[in-house]
């Protein structure tokens, strides 16, 4: 099972104190949930991808919190950047909402599950090139430390399902306690019926 790995102490310390190697092994989790999700059936099919649906949206909030703003203020060229990650995320936002309201057997899952997946591997591989990229250039090691910590500090307050239309750092925290409340109220019932 894959989970979100949000290092803490006590861990090799390798994510800890830089942002860069957290969100890249966060995109490695991403692709192996997207495997899983794939290869699964039935319930674990399920299961698998109700996870992923929580990894996407908790990552992605902390990105549109922290990241984001950082590479829009810090660095040359930042908001063409930034607006075009966003635009990617809305879009992965809106298919992810309706695929989770779908039944993992639903004939119509996996042709937009599939499709997901190529759009948000699409859309990790231009973080990476352009915004991770930037960020080691334009940053020292404290400043990336600091940022590895503040996306650990959003992660654990973000909503963890798709809220299509909040992409942005204002919007996110207007909505965050609330909708993470409501998400994590829901995930509980949801792991309940499935225990039961």
């Amino acid at each position: 099972m894959t989970e979100l790995h949000t290092p803490q102490a006590g861990d090799d310390g390798a994510a800890d104190d830089d942002v860069v190697a957290l969100l890249m092994r966060q995109h490695g989790d991403i692709r192996n949930l997207f495997d899983e999700v794939e290869a699964s059936t039935g319930d674990a099919r399920q299961e698998a991808f109700h996870r992923l649906v929580r990894l996407l949206a908790v990552h992605e909030t902390a990105e549109e919190e922290v990241v984001h703003p950082f590479v829009r203020r810090n660095v040359k060229g930042g908001k063409d950047i930034v607006d075009a990650r966003l635009g990617e995320e809305r879009a992965a936002k809106e298919t992810l909402s309706a695929l989770d309201d779908t039944d993992t057997r639903d004939p119509k899952f996996m042709p937009q599950f599939l499709s997901l997946r190529s759009d948000v591997q699409e859309h990790a591989r231009a973080e990476e090139r352009y915004e991770f990229t930037l960020i080691r250039r334009s940053t020292d090691t404290a400043a990336l430390a600091t940022l590895a910590k503040a996306v650990q500090a959003a992660e654990a307050m973000a909503p963890t399902r798709p809220h299509p239309g909040v992409e942005s750092g204002a919007a996110n925290m207007a909505l965050g306690p609330v909708a993470a409340l409501m998400d994590r109220t829901r995930d509980a019932v949801r792991k309940a019926m499935n225990n039961s």
